[in-house]
């Protein structure tokens, strides 16, 4: 299904995003050898809102490569102040100023940072810090943990390593002059079918400056970073369907928990364990919608 309604970025909107993972980790949990997160009372597989928020960053820095007002600010092996910095020259502010103008610098400066980077104008950042203050943005788009729809099996693969480094293969040398190598552990899920719930506020957009361009952007990130950060380690990671349900005022119609009842996601088979997306039922329903909602079939 395709959208048939164009999305207004001066209306609130909420989505239901549906995502999966097949032989591959979508999120490791650093506190557990990196292995996937899991809530240990149902089992079940979750994704950090921060993952999700990395590929989006990824995939429009992809997409916008060079374009003015699209650089990404939280990047991978970067330190935040060289970002904030270039608002500072920029602006021709001192930054050892102090007393009441200083607000007002900050305030610019702040400006600024929304103006150039995506990230901020989406999901905002705290930039009030010493070094190049840039002040808060609270970003449009907020995105929860995602919660896989079945408790999810953590298998962990022993994996072998010829292949070592000098040190290491001297020690390594067995009496037949070969290298004995190393073992290692990876975890994987054989398979995951995540549920994201993503919320999207005009307030906070028309703050940001976040536009129809930025949304559309946004909208076709979601559909398309799996595609671009392909991994051993994820395995194949595959968006499958993103619903929105937008209001026709800024404040909205109804409630967003009511609105995400009416997608259900049901086993077709619950006697043998769901290896596919087909081995899922994905129930709309669009009866009845509360006036002034409209849902769109993004994906």
């Amino acid at each position: 299904m395709t959208a048939t309604t164009t999305l207004n970025p001066e209306n609130r909107i909420d989505f239901v995003f549906l995502f999966d993972v097949r032989d591959g980790n979508p999120n490791g949990d650093p506190d557990s050898g990196n292995s996937p997160r899991i809530d240990p009372e149902t089992g079940q597989g979750l994704v950090s809102d921060v993952a999700l928020k990395r590929k989006i960053r990824d995939w429009v820095a992809a997409a916008k490569p060079g374009a003015k007002g699209y650089n990404v600010y939280v990047k991978l092996h970067s330190a935040l102040h060289e970002q904030r910095e270039p608002a500072y020259k920029a602006l021709k502010i001192d930054d050892k100023k102090k007393g009441k103008d200083k607000a007002a610098d900050i305030e610019r400066a702040r400006r600024w940072m929304c103006d150039n980077y995506f990230d901020i104008r989406a999901f905002g950042a705290v930039m009030s810090v010493t070094e190049f203050n840039c002040g808060q943005v609270r970003g449009p788009f907020q995105l929860t943990f995602s919660r896989s729809i079945d408790p999810i099996a953590d298998l962990e693969q022993t994996i072998s390593r010829k292949a070592v480094e000098k040190d290491d293969a001297e020690k390594q040398l067995n009496k037949d002059g070969f290298i004995t190598g190393t073992l290692g552990r990876k975890s994987i899920v054989p398979y995951g079918l995540y549920r994201a719930h993503i919320f999207f506020n005009p307030h906070f957009a028309k703050d940001t400056g976040f536009s129809a361009e930025d949304l559309e952007l946004t909208v076709e990130a979601l559909k398309g970073m799996f595609e671009i950060d392909r991994s051993a380690a994820r395995g194949q990671m595959s968006a499958q369907a993103l619903i929105a349900f937008q209001h026709d005022s800024p404040l909205g119609r109804a409630p967003a928990g009511k609105l995400f009842e009416r997608v259900k996601v049901t086993r077709t088979d619950n006697e043998r364990p769901a290896r596919a997306y087909s081995d899922y039922t994905v129930a709309i329903n669009e009866d009845g919608l509360p006036q002034g909602v409209s849902m769109v079939h993004l994906l």
